[in-house]
């Protein structure tokens, strides 16, 4: 089967270079493994939302509803993504797992398990939420209760009631630590290291609009002036047991560190409906022995460790094509990432902007053939 264009994945990423490619009038298929679009949005945890205003986080060429709230929920975007699918006529093929990309004679040949494809473009959009991180936590095998990955959280019904752990401190340990604590269980935070908050509004104003008219500064004085702007918005992290890394936040970002998105954590840590704890020792069969000593029993373990993106291993070491977006070596390749890079100014709206980018290098490299 032979194409212009091959992309894998079809979640946000997948369907904005689609429509996109449509619009230019280029020829591609879209790989997507599992059954349906948007399956990582599906598969998240129900109270989530985004923590972008819809304005700035629309795909290309298709605006969220007027009727949508200012943070889109999880349900009301996957209802958007189905839509933009249909409007553009964008017809992946499921149940396609990439097991490799090589080249081969001046094109791509892309292999499933059902299928080689032959491109003379290959975007790879499968996303950062891929795989799931599970660590090897000291001892955690003796733990007698529950324990699950994020990945698996749906709600807190299964844990009203219940004393329950939530390791790592990104934004979805966060947001799940409070639905914990919102629905009448009793949830502890594992915070490893120093950890940036930031308020989804500060003082009013979307702290994605902050950050967007902020970045024309040098990244040096953003992160010596946030700390202070933070601290009068949410008080001293530090008194209430996190502390906040020595790296400013844009430094952070840059090294693919996202912020927390505070929602409404801070105040229930504030308030003691969430405790928070330091990083694991070892775990016992009824809890957790904590690096200060102090330890605690749990009916529960969530590990809220992260994803990786497994792109990677598709690819021989002679393949890789840089950073997300357009880069020098991935427009000489012809073999595209999107949406690997998430800025403060927000992710969907950097998806829109590397997927018009790529259609741009998609269509000059086509001319030249």
């Amino acid at each position: 089967m032979d194409t212009n264009v091959v992309i894998v994945g079809a979640g946000p990423a997948g369907l904005a270079v689609g429509a996109c490619l449509t619009r230019a009038g280029l020829e591609f298929i879209i790989l997507e493994k599992a059954q349906e679009i948007a399956p990582a949005w599906r598969r998240h945890y129900r109270r989530l939302h985004l923590h972008t205003v819809k304005a700035f986080s629309p795909l290309p060429h298709m605006p969220f509803p007027k009727d949508y709230p200012r943070y889109v929920p999880r349900e009301k975007m996957v209802e958007y993504l189905e839509a933009y699918a249909e409007r553009f006529e964008l017809r992946p093929h499921f149940g396609e797992t990439v097991n490799s990309i090589r080249r081969e004679n001046g094109n791509y040949l892309v292999e499933t398990g059902t299928k080689t494809l032959s491109a003379r473009h290959v975007v790879i959009a499968s996303g950062n939420n891929a795989e799931p991180v599970v660590p090897n936590l000291p001892e955690i095998e003796t733990f007698a209760g529950r324990r699950l990955h994020s990945a698996d959280y749906t709600d807190a019904t299964p844990f009203t009631g219940q004393s329950v752990l939530v390791i790592g401190m990104g934004n979805t340990g966060a947001e799940i630590a409070l639905d914990l604590a919102e629905r009448g269980a009793y949830p502890t935070l594992s915070v490893r290291n120093g950890v940036h908050i930031v308020p989804r509004q500060l003082f009013g104003v979307p702290i994605q609009m902050i950050a967007m008219a902020t970045r024309p500064l040098p990244r040096a004085v953003n992160d010596r002036l946030f700390p202070i702007i933070l601290d009068l918005a949410l008080g001293k992290s530090e008194e209430y047991g996190i502390v906040r890394p020595k790296q400013g936040i844009l430094e952070q970002v840059a090294a693919g560190h996202i912020p927390v998105i505070d929602v409404g954590t801070v105040a229930a840590i504030k308030s003691g409906s969430i405790k928070v704890a330091p990083a694991i020792k070892r775990f016992t069969k009824r809890g957790a022995i904590f690096v200060s000593g102090g330890q605690a029993e749990f009916d529960s373990v969530i590990l809220a460790t992260g994803y990786r993106p497994s792109f990677e291993k598709l690819l021989p070491a002679n393949l890789r094509p840089g950073k997300s977006g357009v880069t020098r070596q991935s427009a000489e390749l012809g073999l595209y990432l999107v949406g690997f890079h998430n800025p403060v100014t927000g992710l969907l709206r950097e998806i829109g902007r590397e997927a018009a980018a790529v259609t741009a290098s998609i269509e000059r490299r086509s001319r030249i053939r």
